[in-house]
C-alpha cells in the first residue's frame, strides 16, 4: 500500500465519519489513489476539475453531478467544493498536485469530515503537494 493510500486510511476513513476517498492527479486529470471499493469515472474527476476550474460562484449555482447524483453545492472557493445531496455529501480540496475527495453517507457527521479532509489538503499543501 502506497504511502497516499495510508494517509487516506488513516486520516479519513479513520474517523469514521468519511465513507470513501480519493486523490485525483490535477495535470494528468486521473485517479491515484482511493479507498478500497470506491472508484472514480473519467466524467467524475473532469466534473471535479472543471469545479475548481470555472468560476466558483457558477459551481455554486448549478451544482455538482457526481456518482450519477445531483448535488447542490453549498461551498465553493478557490480550494474547497461542499456538495450535499440529501443525507449523503462529497467534500473536494484542491492543492498543488492533487484534488482530494472525501464523501459521506447518512449517519455520519458532515463537519468532521469537512474537518478531515481540510486538515489532509492543509497537510498536502505543506508538503508541496
Amino acid at each position: 500500500m502506497s504511502h497516499l493510500q495510508n494517509l487516506l486510511l488513516d486520516t479519513l476513513l479513520g474517523t469514521k465519519h468519511v465513507d470513501s476517498a480519493a486523490l485525483i492527479k490535477l495535470q494528468e486529470r486521473s485517479l491515484c489513489v482511493a479507498s478500497p471499493g470506491f472508484s472514480v469515472m473519467p466524467s467524475d474527476v473532469r466534473t471535479l476539475v472543471n469545479g475548481f476550474a470555472k468560476n466558483p460562484l457558477k459551481t455554486r449555482r448549478e451544482g455538482l453531478y457526481f456518482k450519477e447524483k445531483d448535488y447542490k453545492c453549498v461551498r465553493a472557493d478557490d480550494y474547497s467544493l461542499y456538495a450535499k445531496n440529501e443525507n449523503t455529501g462529497v467534500i473536494v480540496v484542491k492543492t498543488h498536485l492533487y484534488l482530494l475527495v472525501a464523501t459521506y453517507s447518512e449517519g455520519m457527521y458532515p463537519s468532521v469530515c469537512v474537518e478531515a479532509a481540510e486538515k489532509l489538503g492543509d497537510y498536502l499543501r505543506r508538503k508541496g503537494n
